[in-house]
């Protein structure tokens, strides 16, 4: 009975704080998020996010150049107790270029509580990879695409005997680098901005 209570009372309050983060968005008067602020806060963390990359990590500007595109969520928020979740927003680009605004959202159920927050960028070193990726209606890591989670050596490069999957990912958290991370059942879903 008693863990019964505490697992509502622990999805509950999980239910709170994510309305809390959901209100934590750039509003007009009219209420409806401004979506060229929104456009230009994700611009700034995604440039924020890469050129932290470029410096701690050895040989990723020029894994980044070879890309065919590159997806960059510079926050995703994960909080959980018991059940918990990650939210972001990022932005997709090509050529040098922003063409597309994405979220990224995950659910995961088992020992957990806390809050952090991390970068996510994800590699699609394939034309093809790419192509598939953006004609999707929604887009899951391990069911629509494999994503292999970059590995950085002892000398702080990238080590490239792990970077030949057509899908890449890197997560930057607050220490640096994160490994051992699981990106299976990731949902990645275009936005209208």
């Amino acid at each position: 009975m008693q863990k019964r209570t505490f697992l509502l009372r622990g999805t509950a309050a999980l239910m709170l704080a994510g309305l809390a983060l959901g209100g934590c968005t750039t509003t007009t008067t009219a209420g409806k998020a401004d979506s060229s602020a929104v456009r230009t806060e994700i611009e700034q963390g995604a440039y924020s996010t890469l050129e932290r990359l470029y410096s701690e990590v050895k040989g990723s500007r020029e894994l980044v150049r070879k890309s065919a595109g590159v997806l960059v969520f510079p926050r995703v928020l994960a909080a959980g107790l018991v059940v918990g979740g990650e939210y972001g927003k990022g932005v997709l680009r090509t050529g040098g270029q922003s063409v597309d605004y994405y979220s990224v959202a995950s659910v995961s159920v088992g020992f957990q509580a806390g809050a952090q927050s991390k970068a996510v960028v994800l590699l699609f070193m394939t034309r093809e990879a790419l192509d598939k990726f953006r004609n999707s209606k929604g887009w899951t890591a391990g069911v629509d695409g494999s994503v292999a989670l970059l590995k950085v050596g002892a000398n702080g490069e990238i080590d490239t005997t792990t970077a030949n999957n057509p899908v890449q990912a890197l997560v930057l958290t607050n220490a640096g680098l994160m490994a051992n991370l699981n990106l299976e059942g990731t949902k990645i879903t275009k936005l209208n901005l």
